[in-house]
């Protein structure tokens, strides 16, 4: 009883890990000079309709609340880029069959690997609408469950924007 309370406690902890996130940016840049966005004309982010309509509505209610204003003409324009992978297995059962006598022995073992997880990498640039140039970046990962209700995608893209945007704009 008292492993499986730890194997219980093992899977809550790795299913709910947050995401990680890595930034980079334009240091030298003023950042208050930015004030509106929109997204680029051509998006086209790698996912379904539905979780590009559920990615953006987050990301306008996040920086719509900060205030930002989504604008025709605006100053930078937000380009999102999702890609999908699995991860590498990092566990395995190992199944083996071993004898000997006296000086001699032998054995033969083999991993099967256990369970795959589908990560999901976004990538999210801000550019420069004036300048054309990339400003910010911010790339994030985290665990994509592909049979996800609609309301779990919406929590999942909430939570990644989140953590995106934590830091924007970056202090100096």
């Amino acid at each position: 009883m008292k492993y499986l309370g730890m194997i219980c406690m093992l899977v809550l902890v790795v299913g709910c890990s947050a995401p990680k996130v890595i930034y980079d940016y334009d240091s030298k840049l003023d950042f208050s000079i930015y004030k509106s966005y929109n997204y680029y004309p051509e998006f086209e982010s790698g996912l379904s309709e539905l979780d590009t309509k559920r990615l953006l509505r987050q990301t306008d209610s996040i920086l719509q609340s900060r205030g930002f204003k989504k604008v025709a003409t605006p100053d930078f324009y937000i380009n999102v880029m999702a890609s999908a992978f699995e991860s590498e297995q990092n566990s395995a059962v190992g199944v083996g069959v071993g004898g000997g006598g006296r000086s001699a022995g032998g054995g033969i073992s083999i991993g099967l690997p256990v369970g795959s997880k589908l990560n999901q990498q976004l990538t999210f640039d801000f550019v420069d609408v004036r300048k054309d140039a990339l400003f910010w970046q911010a790339i994030a990962e985290g665990y994509y469950k592909d049979e996800a209700t609609p309301q779990e995608r919406e929590a999942y893209f909430r939570m990644i924007l989140l953590k995106v945007l934590e830091d924007y704009p970056p202090k100096k």
